[in-house]
């Protein structure tokens, strides 16, 4: 299918726009950009070259080392800890190095020459430092490979430091005063060498004591230069100015409302673009947007852009700017195929097929069939039990009510944390969005039970004027199995009264692998691979979520992911796996009231003035 988009005229772009496009131009221009990784490889390995240098003593005796006695002993003891610093500090660097930093690039510039000078001050292995000088001056040859800023960081990441780099110089240190056992009087055990190593990393003797007052000074100095780097790194992501966290300002939500209005029965995953941790760019003439999230160096978008859709490549070129500017790896995840042909023309994306989204036509929907016979005696069974069903507008529903359904949905959720991103709000309830769907089922207790007569909760938000997009799905573990079946058929049966008569219920991974698979006459390749994802589904949702969305007979669309290259997947994966929150790197929540806070957050302000 083949869909003409026309670029946005932009006569008078903004300096920042301007200045995307200079910096597109620029990073286009770079004719070696295989470079940065071999540069932080580089400086790897220098890294790795001077810490066992520092460590190992016996690496340092070289034929010219005999004349390292004619230099000052405390010289070359504190050179000797110099290098362990700085090989420290360009391991940590180099993976900043690989993804174009120009923050990384300056201090490397600074570490190469001071590492290679404490090298030959130290008299031991010139060739390291003439490495050194090489890379240095290779650098600077190249240093508009390095252009990229800083990502953003939150504060949780200087104790994760702390963590690190305390195991990191604990062990180190615990391998530095190992390795020196004829210098050492008496018999020491690995409990008096961990507790020499804790004193030395605060700067304090220990309680190993050595032959030579200058082996004592070098491990004293090794031990703090170790306990100084760990201190200064963590002190600098603790002290350094906040970086602003992904945030939709009230202003940029204002405008992307407006694009769902005049265009948002487009894509049934655009009203998740307000989301408010999710950042967003717009075309320059504001007709498209994109939203995004940066995770883990992917700056990772899902669904379509929101808006006119021959403003995509305007949204498209902004995006891709930005991603350059700051070395992120452009992703897109859940993207129709619309979406994926606009992403890889204007972009030069490749585009993998992930799965299907259910959508059901309401006017034809029916419980009557053969095909719909298990349903349709599920429904009846959970029915006779005493469940019956409420489908409303949340504007429809009382601030008691809504907590009500937000703590019961937290109650009953089964992680720490608050699931979903493409296909998922975050909220409830919230004054903005009182346009969405909510269906709940209710069970009377039975005589003499206490309890809530709420039973399982489904959250729809618009898609355009006339169809709704489940957002979410939960439901009291102790209610009876079919429970989800009765809602999702109240739901069809109830929303055509307003209006609605398109409903996209769960996204089912690799649907058509799995459906291929189970055919007569599928090749070994194909039911390998359903083999492989049947496996899978004991731990994630798979056939389990094909199978319940093909209970109500939907139309399958395709959803696609639209990355560069075949070797950043793993890594958008990963970065998936964190945005879904099936991987949690944070700091973990604590107590319900968070919890329901996620589903149920306080109101903007200029709302609250309104009401």
């Amino acid at each position: 299918m083949s869909v003409p988009v026309s670029v946005e005229p932009s006569p008078e772009q903004p300096p920042r726009r301007r200045g995307l496009q200079t910096l597109r131009t620029q990073a286009a221009a770079v004719p070696r950009a295989w470079l940065p990784g071999a540069v932080g490889y580089a400086c790897l390995l220098i890294g790795l070259v001077d810490i066992a240098s520092a460590v190992f003593p016996k690496l340092r005796h070289t034929k010219v080392h005999t004349f390292a006695g004619q230099l000052p002993g405390g010289t070359t003891t504190l050179a000797a800890a110099g290098t362990l610093m700085v090989g420290l500090l360009l391991v940590l660097l180099a993976h900043a190095l690989r993804r174009r930093k120009r923050r990384a690039w300056r201090v490397v510039c600074v570490l190469l020459p001071v590492g290679a000078a404490l090298h030959i001050l130290r008299w031991h292995q010139i060739g390291p430092a003439v490495v050194s000088l090489v890379l240095f001056a290779v650098m600077l040859v190249h240093r508009r490979e390095f252009y990229a800023k800083a990502d953003p960081r939150t504060r949780w990441r200087a104790a994760v430091n702390l963590v690190v780099m305390g195991t990191i110089s604990v062990l180190l240190g615990l391998l530095i005063v190992s390795t020196r056992t004829k210098y050492e009087i008496g018999h020491p055990g690995v409990f008096e060498r961990l507790e020499h190593v804790g004193y030395g990393l605060f700067g304090f003797e220990g309680p190993v004591d050595y032959t030579s007052g200058r082996m004592s000074e070098l491990v004293a100095y090794l031990l703090g230069g170790m306990g100084l780097i760990t201190a200064l790194t963590t002190a600098y992501l603790a002290l350094r100015p906040e970086k602003p966290k992904p945030e939709l300002t009230a202003e940029d939500e204002e405008k992307v409302r407006g694009l769902l209005d005049r265009h948002g029965e487009r894509d049934s995953l655009g009203y998740f673009a307000l989301r408010r941790d999710k950042s967003v760019l717009f075309s320059p003439s504001g007709k498209a947007a994109i939203s995004y999230r940066v995770i883990s160096g992917v700056m990772l978008a899902s669904g379509d852009p929101v808006g006119d859709v021959e403003a995509w490549p305007g949204a498209i070129k902004v995006f891709m700017a930005e991603a350059r500017e700051h070395a992120w790896v452009p992703a897109v995840v859940g993207c129709s195929e619309v979406g994926g042909e606009v992403w890889t023309r204007e972009a030069g994306l490749d585009a993998l097929e992930l799965g299907d989204e259910a959508i059901v036509d309401t006017g034809a929907f029916s419980l009557s069939g053969r095909a719909m016979r298990n349903v349709r005696q599920m429904v009846k069974r959970i029915e006779r039990n005493g469940y019956s069903c409420q489908v409303r507008k949340v504007a429809d529903l009382t601030q008691e009510e809504k907590y009500r359904i937000a703590d019961a949905a937290a109650r009953w959720r089964g992680t720490d944390t608050e699931r979903g991103f493409s296909m998922a709000l975050g909220r409830f309830g919230d004054p903005l969005d009182d346009d969405c769907v909510v269906v709940t089922a209710h069970k009377a207790p039975e005589e003499g039970e206490g309890g809530d007569d709420l039973k399982a909760v489904l959250h729809f938000v618009p898609w355009g004027p006339d169809g709704i997009s489940l957002e979410l799905m939960r439901r009291d573990r102790a209610a009876d199995p079919g429970l989800n079946e009765l809602l999702i058929v109240a739901a069809l049966q109830a929303v055509p009264a307003m209006g609605i008569r398109r409903v996209s219920l769960n996204f089912a991974m690799f649907r058509s692998a799995l459906a291929r698979g189970e055919r007569i006459g599928a090749g070994p390749v194909l039911r390998a691979w359903r083999g492989l994802l049947v496996f899978l589904s004991r731990w994630f949702q798979i056939e389990s979520l094909y199978k319940f969305n093909a209970k109500f007979q939907p139309e399958w669309e395709p959803r696609f992911l639209v990355f560069p290259n075949n070797r950043d997947l793993p890594r958008i994966g990963f970065a998936v796996m964190q945005a879904e929150a099936f991987i949690t790197l944070g700091m973990p929540r604590f107590g319900r009231k968070k919890q329901r806070q996620g589903l149920m957050p306080a109101p903007r302000p200029e709302v609250t003035e309104a009401a």
